[in-house]
């Protein structure tokens, strides 16, 4: 006989009651290792703790994608990625200062004590504080989680808890509805690594807009 599954719990965060019910909830099933769904000031994205590599495996596993495409990282503070991030180089604190929270992703190399398995990310790491009071309150409880965009590989990001539920099903314990994302451009990916910062993807934040706080910046154009 097989185990009864468990159900699925979704939350409207536009109502107080039920965001602050909400937030309990996904922050009790991360600590247990479980996934959820949460808006970002970019796309939906489903997030597990970053430091149960069973979990991040789940996650992995729900989007139908491989170790050699590591997770990211969400923080709800500067000081939690500075806990992450071996070294911000020359640029990093000047970019985190200008875009943090928003749209950027910074990669860097990871502080090579962490108990951590985010996929093969070859000592780096990928970190993004999101500028959306829903998931600021969550990683503020949680801590540091792994979060890719809430979508089956290949498939479109989610832009509503709707879509993301029809591509991730019951694999997710705990949906937090913020609405229809207004601004669904991925965030931009700049390489901390080498020695002139790198856009890996261009996305929200312009490569003029980096380049006037940085001066220069390398892309494959």
């Amino acid at each position: 006989m097989e185990a009864a599954k468990e159900k699925v719990l979704r939350f409207d965060c536009s109502i107080p009651e039920q965001r602050a019910a909400g937030i309990e909830a996904a922050v009790d099933a991360v600590r247990q290792g479980k996934l959820v769904v949460i808006p970002t000031d970019t796309v939906y994205g489903i997030g597990a703790d970053a430091f149960t590599p069973s979990a991040v495996s789940a996650l992995l596993a729900a989007k139908g994608r491989g170790r050699d495409m590591p997770v990211p990282v969400l923080v709800g503070s500067v000081r939690a990625a500075n806990a992450l991030l071996d070294d911000l180089g020359p640029y990093g604190q000047d970019l985190i200062d200008a875009f943090w929270p928003g749209p950027l992703t910074i990669i860097g190399h990871a502080v090579r004590s962490l108990q951590w398995d985010l996929g093969e990310t070859k000592g780096t790491v990928a970190v993004r504080m999101p500028l959306h009071a829903v998931a600021l309150d969550l990683l503020k409880e949680t801590g540091p989680m792994a979060v890719s965009s809430a979508n089956r590989s290949g498939a479109p990001p989610a832009t509503t808890i709707a879509e993301a539920e029809e591509q991730l099903g019951d694999s997710v314990a705990v949906y937090l509805d913020g609405g229809r994302c207004t601004q669904p451009i991925p965030s931009t990916i700049v390489d901390l690594t080498t020695p002139v910062p790198r856009v890996l993807r261009k996305g929200a934040i312009s490569v003029e807009k980096l380049k006037g706080v940085v001066g220069y910046v390398a892309t494959d154009d």
